[in-house]
Order: C-alpha cells, then sequence, then structure tokens
C-alpha cells in the first residue's frame, strides 16, 4: 500500500504520481537482479535524470525542478521505497552538487551546474578517509598549490559510486590548520592520477557502488576550487545537514517497503484458519511497524519544513536521520519476524531490507555522533 501524503500543491502531487510511475515501470523490475548480481544501474539514473528526478531541490535557472525539500524528499521516499540502493544514489548525487551551488562563483555554477543536474553526469562526494570518519577534521589527503593548479594526493575512504561517477566533490587539506585547513575542489573523473580501489564487499546495498578513491599527483585548475582556502569544512559540513536529511528520507522508505511486504504476506499467509494478520500477536507487530513508519516521516518532513522556512535546522537534521534510520532498522527486523522463516531465506526480499537498513545507522555521521550533535545543541 502505497503512503498517505498530504503535498503542498496539485503539482507537487502529480510530481509524486510521476515519480512512483517511474519506479514501478523502469525501476522494480529490476532491483532483485541488480541486487542480487551488484551490478551497478547507471542507465537507472539516467532514466530519473531524463525525468528531472536527480535536480529537484535546485532552482530552473540551472535546470534543476526548483522543488522545496518538503516535496523533493518525499519523492526520494518514494524512490528508496523500491530501491534503497538508488534512493542512496539520489542522495549522494544531490549532495556532490551540493559545494558547487551554494559556495560556487556564477561562472562555476553557470559552467558546471546545468550538466551535473541533468542527469547525465553523476556526482560523488569524497569526505571520509579510514583513518578519519566521523572526525574529518583529522583527514590527510592534501591539496598543495602549484602556480595555476592544485595537486591532490591521498585516499577516501567509502565514496558511494566511487569509480562509476562522472565527477567528484572533495575536501583535501591545504593546510595544516586543522578543521581550518580544508578546501572543497570539484574533480571530474577522468583527471589523470584518480583511480578507484576495488569496491567494498558490503552487506547491503549491493547495487551501489562503494570504493576508496586514490588520488596520485591529481592536478586539477585552481578555477575548479570551490570557495576560499579553508571553507571546505564549513561547505562539507553545511551538506551534511542536508544529506542526513536525504537519508532519513531513504531509510523512510526502505521502512515503508519492508511494511508493504510484511503486510501482504500476512494477509496471505493463512494459519489456524484465517489470515496471520488477523492474529492480534501480528496484528500489534504490524501496527507498531506502521506507527514507527509514519512517526518517521512525519520526522523528516517536519526538517525539511525548517530548512524550506530558512530557518537553522542542524539539531533537526540529526534528529530525523537517527529516528528514521533506527525505526529502519527496527521496521525491516519485525518485516523479517513476520515472514518467519522464510523471511531468513532470499526467496523474499524482507532478509535484504533488513541488511541495507544497518547502514543507515552508520552513514552521513553514525547514529552516535547524531547524538552528539543534539546534545551539545541542546547544551547551547
Amino acid at each position: 500500500m502505497p503512503a498517505t501524503r498530504l503535498m503542498p500543491s496539485e503539482e507537487s502531487a502529480d510530481l509524486i504520481a510521476l515519480t512512483r510511475d517511474i519506479v514501478a515501470k523502469e525501476l522494480a523490475p529490476k532491483v532483485a537482479q541488480i541486487e542480487a548480481s551488484g551490478e551497478f544501474p547507471r542507465e537507472v539514473f539516467r532514466t530519473l535524470g531524463r525525468a528531472g528526478l536527480l535536480s529537484l531541490p535546485y532552482p530552473e535557472e540551472f535546470g534543476g525542478g526548483g522543488q522545496s525539500y518538503e516535496v523533493y524528499l518525499q519523492a526520494l521516499e518514494e524512490i528508496a521505497t523500491v530501491s534503497a540502493s538508488v534512493g542512496v544514489g539520489v542522495s549522494v548525487h544531490a549532495l556532490s552538487c551540493f559545494g558547487l551551488f551554494t559556495a560556487g562563483t556564477d561562472e562555476q555554477r553557470e559552467t558546471w551546474l546545468p550538466q551535473m543536474l541533468s542527469g547525465e553526469l553523476l556526482g560523488a562526494y569524497c569526505l571520509s578517509e579510514a583513518h578519519a570518519g566521523s572526525d574529518p577534521a583529522a583527514m590527510r589527503t592534501r591539496a598543495v598549490r602549484d602556480g595555476d593548479s592544485y595537486v591532490l594526493n591521498g585516499a577516501k575512504a567509502w565514496t558511494t559510486h566511487g569509480g562509476k561517477a562522472d565527477f567528484y566533490k572533495v575536501m583535501a587539506r591545504t593546510s595544516d590548520d586543522g578543521g581550518r585547513g580544508i578546501s572543497c575542489f570539484l574533480v571530474p573523473a577522468d583527471t589523470p592520477g584518480l583511480t578507484a580501489d576495488h569496491p567494498e564487499q558490503k552487506m547491503g546495498l549491493m547495487g551501489s557502488t562503494t570504493a576508496t578513491m586514490l588520488f596520485e599527483d591529481v592536478c586539477i585548475p585552481v578555477e575548479r576550487r570551490l570557495g576560499d582556502e579553508g571553507q571546505g569544512l564549513p561547505i562539507a559540513l553545511a551538506g551534511l545537514d542536508s544529506g542526513r536529511l536525504g537519508i532519513a528520507a531513504v531509510a523512510t522508505g526502505l521502512a515503508q517497503g519492508a511494511l508493504d511486504a510484511a503486510i501482504a504476506y500476512a494477509k496471505d499467509r493463512q494459519t489456524f484458519g484465517k489470515a496471520i494478520i488477523d492474529h492480534q500477536g501480528l496484528g500489534f507487530v504490524l501496527a507498531d511497524m506502521a506507527a514507527a513508519v509514519e512517526s518517521a516521516r512525519a520526522t523528516y518532513l517536519a526538517a525539511a519544513r525548517m530548512k524550506d522556512a530558512g530557518q537553522k535546522f542542524s539539531r533537526q537534521a540529526s534528529i530525523a536521520k537517527l529516528v528514521c534510520t533506527d525505526n529502519a532498522m527496527k521496521v525491516t527486523t519485525d518485516a523479517v519476524q513476520v515472514f518467519g522463516g522464510a523471511g531468513y531465506t532470499r526467496d523474499f526480499p524482507v532478509e535484504r531490507y533488513m541488511r541495507e537498513a544497518k547502514v543507515m545507522q552508520i552513514f552521513e555521521g553514525t547514529n552516535q555522533i547524531q547524538r552528539l550533535v543534539i546534545a551539545r545543541d541542546l547544551a547551547r
């Protein structure tokens, strides 16, 4: 059963209907094969891009959809209800464009942003390093100024779309001044010296390639630096607030997909002469799952509306990421329980949903980091 939504306009309701139609026809028939084989669904992203679904929160003047975050996140949730891998990819692509949009010059935006938002180019985001995940200020990847260029050396871990993206938003150290010594760069994928290590062998999200990106004397012109030297970490952290809302929406979509599967199975499966959904013990489990999904949706939408209103939303973004991803883990675990022994097999998708939910509590800042962000904000 699709999520019940109260959209702000008829246009946005039509957008959700379009999104549902596209993912049902172009993505749903392929998801099982994509996840089983680990193939990267590049053509799916092109399809979404041509439909305008990769650029929804960006202005129309650059080729974006001109939609509010309230609307964009609900479209993203619809994608993730069918495929968490693709949902994560759409969120990461939006995040990879964020630095250019917010910190780039008018000339930089006019030159690169329309092509990035068209969907023909897919983006990736390089912040974390093997020793500096939750502590990005400890990064070691370095960019050294050499005349009118920078030379980058180092490695960036856990890069979604690593080796598959067309461009990378990269944070690199330009001085030894801690968090104030980091700068932001937009690096084309075909730049000499930029390579991808072997893809990570992950627990879930098999259709989302993750790899360490290696920078060996990667030379890029000064014009590809976004903002001034030393502004990289603020650019990154500002983007993460929006990225956390993206992951909150993806996690909610994943939970909705698990709930839908569990309800369908519970209506069909018979025990003791009636459908198992009619047994109170199982019905209450499904009721709790539905409550978790709808409360998660309300939480991320409340944060999105604050962002759309121009208010500070960092704490609310962390709360949304925490609540939505924890709820997704609980809902997908319960979905496996509803299926019983069948849920523990790969004959049904719920075991995959459960594996996919785990990483939602980890990336875009672990849920322990979210609690830290929330607590610090409360202490101010």
